[in-house]
C-alpha cells in the first residue's frame, strides 16, 4: 500500500511539471536571465555575463566541443591546468583538480584516501561530533567530511568548533563548500575564508555550476594532496575532461568575481530583501544565514499544493520531503541570485502570498 502511495504520488508530480522544466513549457528566452525560478543557484548571475558567455562562445571556435579523453590518457589541456592553478590560488592552495561534475569532486575527496579500516565521520553537529568521537579507536585513522554551507536550510557549518575537535583527534578534514564558494568570505572564497581556517582543513571539494556558471567540480588541498589523487581516484583516472568551454567559463567567473565585487555586494541585497519579504509573509525560513532560503511547511500534505500553486503563477520552486530532510521539515527549496531583479521578487512575492491561500 505505501508503495502505491508514493508511486500515485510521483506520477502526480510529473503530470504538473512542464516539459523541459520550465514553467508553460517553454526555456526562457535565450540572452536574457530566467524570471520564472525561485530556486537560483546561479548565485553570482554570471551565466549570462558577457564576458563568461563570451570566453565560452571563442572556447568552442577554437578548441571544440571536448577533448574526447580523461585527463591520465588524452584529455588534458592547457586550459585545465590553468583554471586548476587560478583556483588553487584563490583558495589559498598548493594544487587543484578539476572534474566534468561537482559530485565526481566530492566523491573523489573522500574515496581517493579512505582505506579499509578508516572511520569517516560524516557530522556537521558538534556536539554529535564530539560525542560519537569519543568512542572511536584512538589509533585509527579518521576522516571527517563536513559541508560549509547546508543548502537544504541555509544554515552555515559551524567550522571553527568542528575543526577543533578534528585537530584534537587527527582527523583528516574534507569539506564540501558547493554553496559557500562565492557567497562568503572574502570575494566570495567561501567557508573556510570566512572564518580563517585555512590551515585547518585539508581538502576543499566544490561544484563549478553554481557560483562559477559552468559545469563540474573541483577539489583543493596541498600538492601531495592532488598528486596522489590524480594517481589514485578512479572517479579522475576514468572521467572524461571537462569540455573547453566549461572549464573557460569557470576561469571567466572567477576572474569576474574578482574583479567586479558588485555581484556579491547584489546577492547579499537581494538575500536580505528576499528574507524580509518572506518574513512578511509569516513564513518559517529556518534561520537561514545564506541565500539558501527554504519555506519550512512541515508537512508532504502542506508542501505540495504550495509547490503547485506557485507553479500555477510560473514560479518554479523544488520539494524536498522527509526523509530528505528531518521529518516535521518539509519545505520548499528557494534560493536567490544576484541575478533577480526588484520585478522578479515582486512575482515571486505575490506568487507567495498566493500560494499561502492554497494552505
Amino acid at each position: 500500500m505505501h508503495g502505491r502511495l508514493l508511486d500515485q504520488d510521483a506520477a502526480a508530480v510529473r503530470a504538473l511539471l512542464p516539459r523541459h522544466g520550465c514553467p508553460e513549457g517553454h526555456d526562457h528566452p535565450p540572452g536574457r536571465p530566467r524570471d520564472d525560478h525561485a530556486l537560483e543557484h546561479d548565485y553570482l548571475g554570471l551565466s549570462f555575463h558577457p564576458k563568461v558567455v563570451e570566453a565560452g562562445r571563442a572556447a568552442l571556435l577554437k578548441w571544440g566541443t571536448s577533448t574526447t579523453g580523461a585527463r591520465p590518457s588524452n584529455g588534458s589541456r592547457t586550459y585545465h591546468l590553468e583554471l586548476e592553478q587560478k583556483i588553487a590560488a584563490f583558495l589559498g592552495r598548493e594544487a587543484c583538480h578539476i572534474h566534468a561534475a561537482g559530485y565526481l569532486s566530492c566523491l573523489a575527496s573522500v574515496a581517493a584516501f579512505a582505506q579499509k579500516g578508516d572511520i569517516i565521520l560524516a557530522d556537521n553537529n558538534p556536539e554529535d561530533l564530539r560525542e560519537v568521537i569519543a568512542t572511536a579507536n584512538p589509533q585509527s585513522p579518521k576522516m571527517l567530511v563536513i559541508e560549509g554551507v547546508y543548502s537544504m536550510e541555509g544554515h552555515i557549518a559551524r567550522l571553527p568548533e568542528l575543526t577543533e575537535i578534528a585537530e584534537e583527534h587527527g582527523c583528516f578534514t574534507v569539506l564540501d563548500d558547493a554553496h559557500g564558494l562565492g557567497v562568503l568570505g572574502r570575494q566570495g572564497r567561501g567557508t573556510v575564508d570566512h572564518f580563517g581556517l585555512n590551515d585547518s582543513v585539508d581538502v576543499i571539494c566544490g561544484s563549478l555550476s553554481k557560483s562559477l556558471a559552468s559545469t563540474g567540480g573541483f577539489v583543493a588541498a596541498s600538492r601531495d594532496v592532488i598528486e596522489f589523487l590524480r594517481t589514485h581516484s578512479k572517479q579522475t583516472i576514468f572521467s572524461a575532461a571537462i569540455s573547453p568551454s566549461q572549464a573557460v567559463c569557470a576561469q571567466a567567473s572567477l576572474e569576474v568575481m574578482q574583479a567586479e565585487p558588485d555581484h556579491l555586494e547584489k546577492l547579499w541585497s537581494n538575500t536580505k530583501k528576499y528574507r524580509a519579504m518572506l518574513k512578511g509573509l509569516g513564513f518559517d525560513t529556518w534561520d537561514s544565514e545564506t541565500p539558501a532560503v527554504p519555506i519550512v511547511l512541515g508537512s508532504k500534505e502542506r508542501v505540495y499544493p504550495f509547490w503547485k500553486a506557485l507553479l500555477e503563477k510560473g514560479i518554479f520552486t523544488v520539494m524536498a520531503t522527509a526523509p530528505a530532510v528531518p521529518a516535521g521539515k518539509d519545505l520548499i527549496r528557494t534560493a536567490v541570485s544576484a541575478m533577480h531583479t526588484e520585478e522578479q521578487l515582486e512575482k515571486i512575492a505575490a506568487a507567495m502570498a498566493y500560494a499561502a491561500k492554497k494552505l
